[in-house]
């Protein structure tokens, strides 16, 4: 398996693309982590809120039951403060309800965050990466094989643009025809310059 180029330009490019993309991910996931903790100071005011909602309802309710004890006129007496102890519980649960809504926030709003870049690189940059290995895996697998450099001489035929062959001779497709090996030797440097490999070393 071949991960990086032999010749300097090439390798070097793909090291600091490689780089790059590492930072790039740590950047975004610095930035997914940042939002999550940023949304999570959302919740702060939801848990004071239900914190003292349910103590005043507590308190309310104490008072309530004190109150209740008072003969004849207990039952009447402890009505205000059943009544205000379910209001205090309803504040509590608004911002119990906040506090959830934040939670469901920060995984959102991070995730949102890093799956744009992540995908990028997962989509764009990766398939490129693999197809590199792969071709450059196989070319240097047949390269030393007489018919392993036909196969890179044809590869060259088939995809370097005229300008690139022509540089090469007016009639390089007709010498590879005819098996003429330096011509095959030059259509097979070709290909492997374009993967950034060396000729093999015969």
């Amino acid at each position: 398996m071949k991960f990086y180029a032999d010749r300097v330009p090439t390798a070097a490019r793909q090291l600091i693309t490689d780089l790059l993309i590492v930072f790039w991910i740590y950047l975004w996931v610095r930035v997914a982590i940042w939002v999550h903790d940023t949304v999570e100071l959302l919740a702060v005011p939801g848990v004071k809120l239900e914190s003292a909602g349910n103590g005043i309802a507590d308190n309310l309710a104490e008072a309530g039951g004190k109150v209740g004890r008072v003969p004849l006129v207990g039952d009447e007496l402890t009505k205000p403060f059943t009544g205000a102890a379910d209001a205090a519980r309803s504040i509590a649960d608004a911002g119990h309800q906040q506090q959830e809504l934040v939670d469901k926030l920060a995984l959102i709003l991070p995730s949102m965050a890093v799956a744009v870049p992540l995908a990028l690189v997962l989509f764009l940059w990766l398939p490129l990466r693999l197809r590199w290995i792969r071709r450059a895996s196989a070319a240097i697998s047949v390269r030393d094989e007489p018919a392993g450099r036909d196969l890179l001489a044809l590869r060259a035929l088939a995809s370097r643009p005229l300008s690139e062959l022509t540089k090469l001779g007016p009639d390089i497709a007709q010498s590879w025809r005819a098996g003429d090996a330096a011509a095959v030797d030059a259509l097979a440097e070709l290909e492997l310059k374009r993967l950034g490999l060396h000729r093999s070393k015969r």
